[in-house]
């Protein structure tokens, strides 16, 4: 089982009906698959085939579907990075993931410069652009130009070969490169597709980057009911209001942030929206609030996913979203999940505990990270690291995110990255970093610390907290890991083992006592 030849039916059965729309280009699934065979051939022509992994540095564009549906039919590894990662991240993940070539944004064109010393295993001639050109770059029309828009060869796939690697972190420290497979995808594909109630004539919107595994929760059954793709450059609530009426939308997903700037958007009107059979929302908890404003407009349409890009997933259904409104569902078919106490056994309804799950949406691991996989899964259970508790009726709610994780924007932000980043600074003793609300991103890091001596306020040598933050800012992996403000601290709150006590440190900078 695969999804190489999904796209290949509908262009056979159904080549003239609309598959994809972005901007002012319109693609049937005759034009779309000819366009991928195009890529596909073409990639096969220098040498990439089945296992080779090819990353990319794109914002949302219509050569990246085209790269993840090429990736699919030659076999292919993808490895979708972020457009927002610096230098030093960037080089770090390509290496990580052993990336043979790389797809890029012109405006990324500086940053890949910068760090080709570093990258031995990409040749010359594998750094293409998908717009514009420049030096040392080939350009995506030329590495097309000439090919086949027949179907490629058959590249033997199984349900067991690799599809893509997504990161969900590890810009510094040990990256965590999450596989999955042709069998998960092709699983995301039909369950989800399921859940969605999504059908051959369903009209998907995707404005948020699809270098992320949430776009994937949409693109896979889309692909699978051969429905029509309607996909943004990026998020913005007036465009998407607007095409949702124009293009009689049935089907968006947006994370928390998003969903809360339509709600507040001028433009907003539940008669605009009235095409809409579903809105999900990702990423991170959506506030009650928030939800039953949704609910209130659009009754009848609001679906909740929470889930670890590792493969556990559980589903707050648009039918159950009323009586369960704090709810974030239950398991898909063929998953479990479980809540583990203290002593790791079952905890009871009601009881709070670790959250773990099994099914098909596994990954088989992280990339070339045996030890962090086997801390991960255990037993065939992947261990989140979430607490929660299931109630009565086997409905998951959630008690807090992984302890320290930042939640920005839908993209996970773990502060130790950025830690590691400030105690280099030599003014710099000692610093914490956790996540306060924030009203466009949902969550944004702060960072607190306490400084040496030499470089405490009013010492010789002093550092300035907008002079430190913006020392840090420059040094980060990626953009999403800058700092909002620093703080300056005498001391940390600490348990009595002499544990940092983030919640209250966060507690106290809400409250004000700190600032």
């Amino acid at each position: 089982m695969n999804i190489s030849t999904l796209l290949t039916r509908h262009a056979r059965y159904r080549a003239d009906h609309p598959a994809v729309v972005f901007g002012n280009q319109r693609l049937n699934f005759g034009a779309f698959d000819a366009g991928v065979n195009r890529l596909a051939n073409a990639l096969i022509g220098i040498g990439i085939g089945k296992g080779d992994k090819v990353a990319t540095v794109l914002p949302n564009c219509l050569e990246l579907l085209e790269i993840y549906w090429a990736a699919a039919k030659v076999g292919v590894v993808v490895v979708p990075q972020s457009p927002l990662l610096q230098a030093s991240g960037l080089a770090n993940l390509l290496r990580d993931s052993d990336a043979v070539m790389v797809f890029a944004a012109q405006a990324s064109s500086h940053t890949l410069d910068a760090i080709r010393g570093e990258l031995p295993a990409i040749a010359e001639g594998r750094y293409v652009l998908t717009d514009g050109d420049s030096p040392g770059f080939r350009t995506y029309a030329d590495l097309v130009s000439g090919a086949s828009g027949e179907e490629p060869p058959a590249a033997g796939l199984t349900g067991n070969d690799p599809y893509n690697i997504i990161y969900s972190s590890g810009t510094t420290g040990d990256p965590k490169g999450i596989v999955h497979t042709h069998f998960v995808r092709a699983m995301y594909c039909a369950l989800f597709a399921s859940a969605w109630r999504m059908t051959p004539e369903s009209v998907v919107l995707q404005s948020g980057a699809i270098i992320f595994n949430g776009a994937f929760l949409t693109m896979m059954p889309w692909m699978l009911v051969g429905g029509t793709y309607v996909l943004h450059k990026a998020f913005d609530a007036a465009a998407v209001i607007g095409d949702v009426e124009r293009e009689k939308v049935t089907h968006m997903m947006s994370v928390p942030s998003q969903i809360v700037a339509l709600l507040g958007h001028p433009d907003f009107s539940p008669q605009r929206m009235a095409s809409l059979e579903m809105i999900m929302s990702v990423g991170a908890p959506l506030h009650l609030e928030h939800k039953q404003a949704l609910t209130s407009a659009l009754p009848g349409r609001f679906h909740e996913l929470y889930g670890l890009t590792e493969g556990m997933v559980t589903i707050l259904d648009k039918n159950d979203a009323d009586r369960k409104m704090g709810s974030v569902g239950v398991p898909p078919p063929f998953s479990e999940i479980k809540i583990l106490d203290r002593r790791g056994e079952e905890a009871a309804a009601g009881e709070v505990g670790e959250i773990c799950g099994r099914g098909p949406f596994l990954m088989p691991g992280y990339y070339n990270r045996p030890a962090l996989t086997e801390e991960a899964v255990v037993d065939g259970w992947l261990h989140s690291g979430d607490l929660g508790y299931v109630d009565e009726d086997g409905f998951l709610f959630l008690v807090d995110r992984k302890k320290d994780m930042i939640i920005s924007g839908g993209v996970n932000v773990y502060p130790r990255d950025i830690e590691e980043i400030v105690v280099q600074h030599p003014a710099v003793r000692e610093t914490a970093v956790f996540g306060v609300p924030h009203d466009k991103w949902g969550e944004t890091p702060i960072a607190a610390v306490i400084l040496n001596e030499a470089g405490a306020v009013g010492a010789t040598g002093a550092i300035g907290v907008e002079e430190l933050g913006e020392w840090i800012n420059a040094r980060v992996g990626a953009k999403f890991q800058r700092v909002h403000k620093v703080v300056v601290v005498k001391d940390f709150p600490r348990s009595a083992a002499g544990k940092t006590l983030k919640r209250f440190m966060r507690d106290d900078y809400l409250s004000g006592t700190i600032r």
